[in-house]
């Protein structure tokens, strides 16, 4: 006989899959190869664990909003979002609403205000010169500062059509150098404690979590 408990692990876990089946299809509009949504949910998460190891549903939380960091890029004109060349400052203006829209989706979602805040927060930056609310320093949430760190160490590891991923030491070098900048200093020595994890993550391209 099923318990509650079995039945809300089994609703959680039938969720997290249409959630990660809806990553993998926003991933395939951008033409994003090897899961990159699902490879930066999972990297963080594993960050995220060294912080709340005791708190289970915002642990989800966080591997959903990192999980889905890019959905509002669903509101984005393809002729925009697959452009070739360089997009002009209006086109730009275009594709910095995508957080906002991102926003407005997962903020529909019940109970899920934890991750519907990464998604909006994805593209601020910890001096304050990122989008699309110019948040600074602890003004932007912690799972998007997490979600920061992970997301440029996998844009930089992996392969792309015009050049091949780059050395995990080169990558983690370079989030040094943004630490203040780009990235929240905190995030950056959380990252850096759990460096051996990481570069074995990113070595095995790992898209594999244990979701709580």
């Amino acid at each position: 006989m099923q318990t509650t408990k079995d039945w809300q692990q089994e609703r959680i876990k039938t969720e997290t899959v249409l959630a990660e089946v809806l990553a993998s299809a926003i991933d395939l509009r951008e033409h994003e190869t090897g899961l990159h949504s699902k490879r930066v949910a999972c990297h963080t998460l594993e960050l995220a664990r060294q912080c709340y190891p005791n708190d289970p549903e915002l642990l989800r939380q966080i591997y959903w909003g990192a999980l889905l960091h890019d959905i509002g890029k669903i509101g984005i004109p393809d002729a925009i979002l697959l452009k070739g060349g360089p997009l002009t400052e209006s086109e730009w203006k275009v594709m910095r609403t995508h957080p906002e829209k991102g926003y407005q989706i997962m903020s529909q979602i019940p109970d899920m205000q934890v991750a519907a805040d990464i998604v909006f927060s994805h593209e601020e930056r910890f001096d304050g010169s990122g989008y699309p609310r110019g948040l600074a320093g602890d003004a932007i949430p912690w799972g998007a500062r997490l979600f920061a760190v992970i997301d440029t160490l996998d844009a930089m590891t992996s392969d792309r059509p015009y050049r091949e991923g780059m050395l995990f030491d080169i990558a983690k070098a370079e989030i040094q150098r943004m630490a203040g900048v780009q990235f929240d200093p905190e995030a950056v020595e959380l990252f850096l404690q759990a460096e051996p994890v990481m570069r074995r993550m990113v070595s095995l391209k790992c898209g594999t979590a244990v979701i709580p």
